[in-house]
């Protein structure tokens, strides 16, 4: 066959066959004879029984599934309490109680003469003190955890660190709101040396006291009479040029941008009568946080300084303490510590409340 063109579609087939190569039309089954197709059926015929396994559903979810890279984190209500009253170090974490010198001006005058030795002055000094307060918490991490969660590209250790330091400085913001029970360690809104807070002025809706029946001017109304209390506390230390922070809770900040009827809001309002004042709002002041005044919001008013002298602090002793890492058998261990002295309130006269907004 050595002329290609002379050769049959029979002899093609043969050759193919030969050769290995196998035609899977219609054309390549009739180069089989009757006998050898149904040789092959029969061949065939053991795959016609059911199958044993299940229906295929798809392949493996997790082969399909997909890890951000990215890791969220939860996120915590800000801390605010040394942004509003500052923050400074006293002592150590060995120190227990702190003293802090309070000097009052004593006297009297008398009609002059020349040979009149009447009138005298004197200074009483006195002693107020604190007590800190040492807090602790351990973070654990296993080298398992770390590789099981490396799985998810998750530093494990990384995010056990991260949340002991977050849990401290939670409790030191707290510290500094509420102070801490049964200890001379007291807060900014619960300092038994503040004066008594004042209540809002009933201007709302049906003469309503709550800030949500209230309009702008009515609000503004109550932020006036909070100033006007501070002054009085003061006997005129403070006036309107002077620093002072109006502390509230982000619920109650919102009614500042309730408008008057001269569609000027009470921001605005503020800016402009009280030009070196500044809002800061925190969680704490809120009705279900401040453990102070029940179910009422609290709004605070406080001079940053009075004649030259700061109105307080928020005082600790260690801002963090990272003791050593232990090793455990297959895992470690490391506890971490604060201090706090709470807030420092020198000049409680310098702090006006008003609760119930």
């Amino acid at each position: 066959m050595s002329n290609y063109s002379q050769m049959t579609r029979q002899d093609f087939d043969y050759l193919a066959r030969k050769g290995g190569i196998h035609l899977m039309g219609m054309d390549a089954a009739r180069i089989l004879n009757e006998a050898e197709r149904t040789k092959l059926m029969g061949m065939a015929s053991d795959a016609v029984p059911a199958a044993i396994t299940n229906a295929n559903a798809g392949i493996p979810w997790f082969l399909a599934n997909y890890i951000d890279p990215r890791v969220i984190e939860v996120a915590f209500a800000p801390n605010k309490a040394a942004e509003i009253l500052g923050e400074s170090k006293r002592g150590d974490w060995t120190t227990r109680t702190a003293m802090f010198p309070l000097v009052e001006s004593t006297g009297q005058v008398s009609s002059y003469g020349d040979f009149n030795d009447n009138g005298s002055v004197g200074a009483n000094p006195t002693f107020p003190q604190r007590q800190s307060y040492l807090y602790q918490t351990v973070s654990q991490w296993g080298e398992y955890q770390m590789a099981e969660n490396a799985l998810a590209k998750i530093d494990w250790a990384s995010q056990i660190n991260l949340a002991s330091v977050k849990i401290l400085n939670k409790f030191q913001n707290t510290s500094y709101f509420l102070g801490v029970a049964n200890l001379q360690t007291y807060g900014l809104i619960n300092d038994s040396n503040l004066p008594a807070t004042i209540s809002p002025n009933a201007t709302g809706t049906s003469s309503g006291t709550l800030w949500s029946t209230k309009d702008g001017a009515a609000i503004y109304g109550d932020i006036v009479s909070l100033y006007e209390q501070l002054v009085t506390q003061t006997n005129g230390l403070v006036d309107r040029e002077s620093k002072l922070v109006i502390a509230l809770s982000p619920q109650s900040e919102a009614n500042f941008t309730k408008t008057n009827t001269y569609n000027v809001n009470v921001s605005d309002q503020i800016k402009k009568n009280f030009p070196n004042a500044r809002v800061v709002s925190s969680v704490n002041y809120g009705s279900s946080l401040n453990q102070v005044s029940g179910s009422l919001n609290l709004i605070q008013m406080i001079a940053e300084e009075v004649d030259g002298q700061p109105t307080g602090t928020c005082g600790f002793t260690e801002k963090l303490r990272g003791h050593p890492i232990i090793q455990d058998l297959s895992g470690f261990r490391q506890k971490k510590s604060q201090g706090t002295w709470g807030a420092i309130i020198w000049l409680p006269m310098a702090v006006a409340g008003m609760t119930g907004i």
